[in-house]
């Protein structure tokens, strides 16, 4: 082919927003004899459809901000004491999510939580899903934040428009009355809506010493927890502590 008609091709990809048309040597070599043009366009166009399944996919990943990047086959299942592997399978079918279920790890720290966490948050994006990532701590924040900048209706249609929401670590802190409202509204609003992966150190009894309203406190388990699955991950063989007795 001269010169001249690669360019058009090219230009021609380009406009019409077909990156891997200018990929067509490689399809067109991957034929065997007795294929022809119709078998050459079906090629292109599946190529192409790959190409943009696999970028909207990593899109996706971006746009969830998970911490760093985890998957399902790098759990080590044979760690928890409460939960199967099986169990863990099923849940990364992410069927879950289309059923509007949540997730509730309870667990003592370094179990693996936010990894799990991740890695089906990973499956979800993988399956074309809207996920967004955040810690407790972190979403409090945004969302007293954009009360006072006054774009707080627009950062809530924003998480309503995720299909899984993943709030991590909510034990670390405690909320004062703003931010607890703030969060409650969040999980609420979700309810038999769309789905929630929530972990935390401590149990359902603990969560007072979060939040100062029981009712609330309440208000707000009940909606988690509903038609949900609440995972015990608690280990007496941690991950991050067997890893730091290496090097004591």
């Amino acid at each position: 082919m001269n010169e001249a008609n690669r360019q058009l091709i090219s230009m021609y990809a380009k406009q019409l927003r077909t990156p891997t048309f200018n990929q067509f040597e490689d399809v067109a070599r991957q034929l065997t004899s007795d294929q022809g043009y119709e078998d050459f366009l079906i090629a292109l166009m599946r190529a192409e459809l790959e190409n943009r399944q696999e970028r909207n996919r990593q899109r996706k990943i971006k746009q969830a901000r998970f911490p760093y990047v985890k998957t399902i086959d790098e759990f080590d299942c044979d760690r928890l004491e409460h939960v199967t592997e099986a169990q863990i399978r099923e849940l990364a079918s992410c069927d879950f999510v289309t059923n509007k279920q949540n997730i509730v790890m309870i667990g003592n720290p370094g179990t693996g939580k936010t990894h799990l966490s991740v890695a089906l948050g990973m499956k979800a994006c993988m399956q074309g899903l809207n996920v967004r990532f955040y810690t407790a701590a972190n979403l409090s924040n945004e969302l007293i934040e954009a009360l006072d900048t006054h774009r707080l209706l627009k950062l809530e249609k924003q998480i309503a428009t995720c299909d899984l929401l993943i709030i991590d670590e909510m034990s670390y802190l405690t909320f004062n009355r703003h931010q607890s409202e703030l969060l409650f509204k969040v999980i609420a609003d979700r309810s038999e809506r769309k789905s929630i992966i929530t972990s935390t150190n401590l149990p359902f009894s603990e969560w007072m010493t979060m939040f100062e309203n029981p009712t609330m406190v309440a208000a707000m388990i009940d909606r988690l927890t509903y038609r949900s699955y609440v995972l015990n991950m608690n280990s007496e063989h941690p991950y991050r502590a067997e890893f730091a007795a290496k090097y004591e």
